[in-house]
């Protein structure tokens, strides 16, 4: 890791209240100092104290006279190394928030010493230097991008060293079995391994009941952060479209009462009940001879294929023909919730017509005209995906494909330990297998990760974090 002093805008480029242009490492206060003008020198005062004063463009004449230019009227942060983010001596200047100005501090900053800080260094370095593990720094990035409630509570839980704490308590379990199998090999006459093989199955057993717990969480996990791809289907005119226009809250898709109106595929993030639904409004399902519309149907029945949720809208004021037939057929196995729409009006549809069809799949009354039953679809969500309530106090959710292939490599390994002693094996593999999961859960935390993947994880970073 390069060793200069950094330095970066943290805030974001547009015209703000305030601005902030960060400096890291060891010549940070002065380099500060060089353009600092206040009734101390940054170097003079105390840690962790914000202090008033101007930053000025000094400027040397062809005469050699000393002239200055303020450039703007500034509160310095002043923190001192170990206790920064970074665990470096840390100075932020906070600007006016015009981008000129914070520009040509930074501007300054760089013409007096600092380097310009490459993205996601800052944090970068606060993995390097002990201050968070890996983990717990891509949860950083993650309470940046996170787009609902629950994608953030889950980030900050893991920011605290939820997936930290609870992957060491996992490593120290195995590394304690592997030092005593390795003990007891270089020493025999003072240490047996007899029987241990049975406590050893028993300490694996319960490893692998933690990592499949993890591991199943990441489907929680993955919908808390991405998002649960969620596809309309339905007849021509059973009110898709309406129902999309109502979850998104504005008219995002044309509205008609003549069938087909909807030809392409029509894509909307929405906020439902705290988490993400990427809902994509198909064409209506039905046999046509018109080609456009053909590839439309075609087009939603290749994305029910791949969708996390079907919403199937059943129009209950027409009686189920042979389209609604092909589409009960394609949902029956996947996860899905039918909508009895137009609950507004005289039905000829009733819950229990679909129950016949399919008894596995939820049913709802909903009317996206007025509106009604969407609360009762929003609770019907996050029932099915989220398995009632989530608490981030005591449950630990995977929301990253690294963390998750590492908790896969490691329960491959824990099964290994246990065939190893079914198979009766000599106690040395016992030891290669474990140190196998307690590497693999190594790449977790950043215990066992190389400097081509740590760069490649903060290179996702956005620049001044």
């Amino acid at each position: 890791m390069r060793k200069e002093t950094i330095a970066a805008i943290s805030t974001g480029m547009t015209n703000s209240g305030i601005g902030i242009v960060r400096i890291s490492g060891e010549e940070a206060v002065l380099v500060a100092d060089r353009i600092y003008r206040g009734k101390k020198k940054l170097c003079e005062v105390k840690s962790h104290t914000i202090n008033y004063g101007y930053i000025v463009d000094r400027e040397i004449s062809s005469a050699e006279k000393k002239s200055e230019e303020v450039i703007d009227e500034v509160l310095v942060t002043v923190m001192k190394a170990p206790g920064t983010f970074t665990g470096e001596d840390t100075v932020e200047i906070n600007c006016h928030g015009g981008t000129f100005v914070v520009k040509k501090v930074l501007e300054l900053v760089l013409k007096n010493g600092a380097s310009p800080a490459e993205p996601g260094e800052f944090t970068k370095r606060a993995f390097l230097n002990g201050k968070m593990d890996l983990s717990q720094a891509e949860a950083v990035i993650d309470v940046i991008n996170s787009e609902n409630e629950y994608a953030l509570q889950s980030s900050v839980s893991q920011l605290k060293g939820s997936v930290k704490k609870k992957i060491n308590d996992i490593r120290k379990k195995i590394i304690y079995h592997t030092a005593f199998i390795e003990t007891a090999l270089d020493d025999p006459e003072h240490i047996s391994v007899d029987g241990y093989s049975d406590t050893l199955r028993s300490s694996a057993e319960e490893i692998i009941q933690e990592l499949e717990r993890l591991i199943h969480s990441a489907d929680d996990g993955r919908v808390i952060k991405e998002g649960i791809k969620t596809v309309i289907v339905g007849k021509p005119n059973a009110g898709k479209s309406s129902l999309l226009n109502v979850l998104a809250g504005h008219e995002r898709a044309i509205v008609t009462d003549i069938e087909g109106t909807t030809r392409d595929v029509l894509e909307e993030t929405i906020k439902l009940g705290g988490l993400n639904l990427n809902v994509v409004d198909t064409a209506g399902i039905r046999q046509t001879e018109d080609l456009i519309e053909k590839i439309g149907v075609d087009k939603a029945l290749e994305y029910a294929e791949t969708a996390d949720l079907i919403i199937y809208v059943v129009d209950a004021s027409r009686s189920l023909d042979e389209n609604d037939e092909k589409i009960i057929n394609m949902i029956s196995d996947k996860k899905s919730i039918v909508l009895l729409n137009k609950s507004d009006i005289d039905t000829v549809i009733s819950a229990e017509h679909i129950k016949e069809k399919v008894s596995n799949i939820p049913i709802i009354s909903i009317s996206a005209k007025e509106e009604r039953g969407i609360k009762d679809l929003e609770d019907k969500v996050k029932e099915m995906f989220l398995k009632g309530d989530i608490s981030f106090n005591d449950q630990v959710y995977i929301s990253n494909v690294r963390q998750k292939n590492a908790l896969l490599e490691a329960l491959e390994s824990m099964k290994k330990v246990i065939r190893s002693i079914d198979d009766n094996m000599p106690e040395d593999f016992y030891s290669i297998d474990l140190m196998d999961a307690y590497e693999s859960l190594g790449y977790i935390t950043g215990n066992s990760v190389g400097e081509d993947l740590i760069n490649e994880i903060f290179s996702k970073f956005c620049m001044g974090k």
